[in-house]
């Protein structure tokens, strides 16, 4: 499996690593938000140099009952990240996190190489038309409801298959408009509780079906520390488990906050299977 990504081949043969960067006052884990140019930059730094193929950047925090605002606030805060970061990193494979096309469409023309979307397209009926318009590569997420809602929309009957059923539907619609280069993420955290993030990440090979690169985004999120009864903070070791997991059930991208941690494991990982 083979994305395009700024007129470069990315194969998943080995898998990758997207590094986190928040341009948030209020996502879950503090330490993740970077709000000043220099902590940007500085993260940034550290990030490519530990090996991360692709930075994602956010200016929409989209934890559970996190506050709404106005896409010209996303927008003040995406877009002069995009421009200090490739200024400085002109080589960087940047992502923006939105599920806005306003906010999708202005990133790309700032030079965002690749879009990720917690809606799959389901917020905005626009956004998978400005993805086909711009032939960049599109992670579309499992999610119901809205960041504000979705905490209550957990009534599965099979996790797993509910998932996989919703993911059919949202590639046969990118297909049809011409989109070329899916990832999907099961989306651990939304609309699903902490049984139901497990079960779905011990079923996670059932999304080889969908021949896409699948991405898993697990890093320091509640199913970890609330399992532990820790913080955020202290779920860099649980992060570590549950990625080595997700690796041998089939996952190609790990989305973390940790990128050093994060390759070790992909690493390491590589050597169990040989």
């Amino acid at each position: 499996m083979t994305i395009t990504c700024k007129g470069n081949l990315i194969d998943f043969e080995t898998p990758k690593v997207m590094g986190i960067l928040n341009v948030t006052p209020d996502s879950f884990y503090e330490d993740s938000r970077d709000t000043s140019p220099d902590a940007l930059l500085k993260k940034a730094e550290v990030m490519l140099d530990e090996g991360a193929t692709f930075l994602d950047v956010g200016g929409y925090s989209s934890r559970p009952g996190a506050t709404d605002i106005s896409p010209d606030e996303e927008l003040k805060r995406v877009l002069p990240a995009l421009e200090i970061l490739l200024k400085n990193f002109p080589k960087a494979l940047i992502s923006v996190d939105t599920f806005r096309s306003m906010v999708a469409e202005r990133s790309i023309e700032a030079g965002a190489v690749m879009v990720n979307d917690i809606s799959a397209g389901n917020l905005d009926l626009e956004m998978m038309q400005v993805i086909a318009r711009h032939q960049v590569p599109y992670i579309m997420m499992h999610m119901r409801g809205t960041p504000q809602t979705m905490k209550d929309l957990n009534s599965y009957g099979d996790v797993t298959q509910e998932v996989l059923f919703y993911f059919s539907e949202r590639i046969k619609a990118a297909r049809a408009l011409g989109i070329n280069d899916l990832i999907i993420d099961p989306g651990f955290g939304f609309s699903k509780n902490t049984a139901q993030n497990f079960e779905l990440l011990s079923h996670l090979e059932m999304f080889e079906i969908l021949e896409l690169p699948l991405l898993a985004g697990l890093s320091r999120k509640s199913t970890i520390y609330k399992t532990l009864n820790c913080t955020p903070n202290d779920a860099l070791n649980g992060t570590t488990v549950l990625n080595t997991f997700a690796l041998t059930k089939g996952a190609d991208i790990l989305r973390v906050h940790d990128v050093k941690e994060a390759m070790e494991t992909v690493k390491l990982t590589a050597q169990l299977k040989n």
